[in-house]
């Protein structure tokens, strides 16, 4: 098990302090990395790379005042909106500092006159979980949570709901593809008491959006699972420590060039999809002692999706953050700022080859070594990936957990207040959100399942949906979201609900519906993806419409989709996905269904 005792080094010992080991640097000046000119085979899409120069594996950022990374005046050309924005004013600023108290104070017509301000509304307040919904819900935020391996309370779920109730319809919450919490309608007055709130009952939206890390992912079932590999929560939770540095900011690792994802795996299941993931670790035993091989890279984007590779390194269970440190402090220092499309890890891997990049990442290791992976992970490459909807066993004697099914994650207040009260009735307060968007009540005694399947809740939030809607994960799509092109959720449901007449199928077949090509929804893992689009129907008319995507794949012989038909209007969609299904998944026309019967 992870001990915090490991963790202590790579925390600031102040809130304004940078988490390094290292003496701070004087202001204007980077800290020297020692480099020379290297040639590697990289174990990415190419076979080799040339040379990598010394001057290239310098970094290109410094530290300044407070701990604050910035990018070096002579990287500064080509840059994207949003690294210019960066340095327009330091984002971390408006939690370190106490700038959120004031902005908050401004009303928005101010605000809208300043160009910082007008800013800080719009991207700044993203390093604070902060979203504001400027197209669809003016004036408006959305507030994304840090909720390590998924794990949270009744009481905070409580407080949660009460903070989305006093919204009224305005307010609501989702369950993320990222085991985390998103609330909606927060105004902006209101942001410093949330803040406190959250703080209170043990949260923070700290680091949730734009350039940082983001929520730590573990198994879903950690700790109760008779099957678990390891139990995930002691690591998740260090990690989310490290990155907020303990919910006080950590300005070492927030000026990254783009989001990072990070998961432990826990389960043979792979609940945690490590191969869509920047960093995975796997756990594998090295000389007889359990820790992690490591897979860098993966990613999803509009123009690209990559799996994770192997760094070919692997680390005691305890080094799990000191090599996070090191990966993030490699990718910060040397990654590329230009064009957004091209600035996730993988890129950098790309360009360096992964035993140049391997070696940005030892170098940077607290003793300089890092060591090579063990032979094999631990995960059981025949296993059958198991549903954890419904009543299940615990390893503990005489408990269950029992798995609902969230219709594409989307919850109200009440909603929310009654899976407190459930969570502290049937079981031990705590409950557990699933990338699939769904929610896990642990520790039910089993005289009470009983009881607790007959409550209201549980025929909207059923633990038995049908095989079609258990596996159906939506995007916050055009209701709320600005990038969004077309409306998710309620299509979703609905278009499941067409296909489920004109099909029946023999086991759960999982679709994803992502409103835009950031794919959010990670449209790219499901066995049928939807992605997005407009076109123009039969009469010429621009409508909302979806690319189709066929073959995703998640354990461990994951696959990412391919495109199997571009621009089908949405009304159109129902019969072409009941076509699919009937082609490559055994379903069956509900009218031969008739006839032989």
């Amino acid at each position: 098990m992870a001990s915090s005792a490991s963790l202590q080094r790579f925390l600031p010992p102040s809130p304004h302090a940078a988490t390094s080991r290292r003496r701070p640097c004087p202001p204007g000046r980077a800290r020297p990395l020692q480099s020379s000119t290297v040639s590697a085979p990289s174990s990415s899409s190419s076979s080799s790379t040339p040379a990598v120069s010394a001057e290239r594996l310098e970094p290109r950022v410094e530290e300044r005042e407070g701990g604050y990374w910035v990018l070096k005046e002579k990287h500064r050309t080509g840059l994207n909106p949003q690294e210019k924005v960066k340095l327009g004013k330091e984002p971390m600023s408006l939690f370190m500092e106490g700038g959120i108290r004031e902005l908050a104070k401004m009303p928005l017509e101010e605000i809208e006159a300043d160009k910082l301000s007008k800013e800080d509304i719009d991207v700044r307040l993203k390093w604070l979980g902060l979203f504001h919904r400027r197209k669809h819900q003016y004036g408006r935020f959305m507030m994304r949570l840090k909720l390590p391996n998924g794990v949270t309370t009744s009481e905070q779920t409580r407080y949660l709901a009460s903070v989305i109730e006093a919204y009224g319809k305005e307010g609501c919450a989702d369950v993320t593809t990222r085991q985390n919490w998103q609330i909606r309608g927060v105004t902006l007055p209101d942001v410093p008491a949330i803040l406190d709130g959250l703080n209170a009952v043990g949260l923070t939206s700290l680091q949730s959006g734009m350039d940082n890390v983001r929520n730590p992912v573990g198994n879903p079932l950690a700790g109760i699972d008779p099957d678990e590999i390891v139990d995930t929560r002691p690591y998740t939770n260090l990690l989310s420590s490290f990155i907020t540095g303990n919910f006080r900011g950590n300005p070492t690792v927030t000026n990254l060039p783009r989001k990072w994802n990070v998961c432990v795996i826990g389960s043979h299941d792979l609940y945690e999809h490590p191969h869509i993931n920047d960093l995975a670790y796997m756990p594998a035993v090295k000389d007889g002692k359990l820790g992690f091989n490591l897979l860098v890279g993966g990613f999803i984007s509009p123009k690209r999706w990559a799996e994770a590779l192997p760094l070919d390194a692997w680390v005691p269970g305890d080094d799990i953050i000191p090599v996070c440190k090191a990966i993030l402090e490699a990718y910060r220092d040397l990654g590329t700022r230009g064009n957004r499309q091209k600035t996730r890890m993988m890129w950098l891997i790309d360009e360096l080859g992964m035993e140049v990049f391997r070696s940005e990442v030892e170098k940077r290791m607290p003793n300089g070594a890092l060591e090579r992976a063990a032979p094999e992970d631990l995960v059981d490459k025949k296993w059958q990936r198991r549903d954890y909807l419904g009543v299940h066993p615990q390893k503990q004697e005489g408990l269950s957990y029992v798995g609902l099914h969230v219709p594409v994650g989307r919850v109200q207040a009440a909603d929310m207040f009654e899976l407190a009260r459930l969570a502290d009735e049937y079981g031990s307060g705590e409950l557990r959100l699933a990338v699939e968007q769904n929610i896990v009540i642990p520790n039910v005694k089993n005289g009470k399942v009983e009881a607790l399947l007959a409550e209201p809740l549980l025929q909207k939030l059923s633990p038995q949906p049908s095989l079609l809607l258990k596996g159906l994960v939506a995007c916050t799509g055009s209701q709320f979201c600005g990038q969004a092109i077309i409306e998710t959720k309620q299509r979703a449901l609905l278009v499941t609900s067409q296909v489920e007449k004109l099909v029946s199928v023999p086991r759960a077949v999982r679709m994803h519906w992502t409103g835009c090509p950031n794919s959010c929804a990670q449209v790219q893992v499901a066995d049928i993806g939807f992605m997005g689009c407009l076109t123009k129907n039969s009469a010429g008319k621009v409508v909302e419409a979806a690319d189709i995507f066929v073959g995703g794949r998640v354990g461990s012989d994951s696959h990412l989709a391919d495109v199997y038909k571009k621009s089908v209007p949405c009304d159109e969609v129902a019969p072409i996905v009941a076509d699919i299904l009937v082609e490559r998944f055994g379903a069956v026309r509900r009218e031969r269904e008739e006839d032989e019967e």
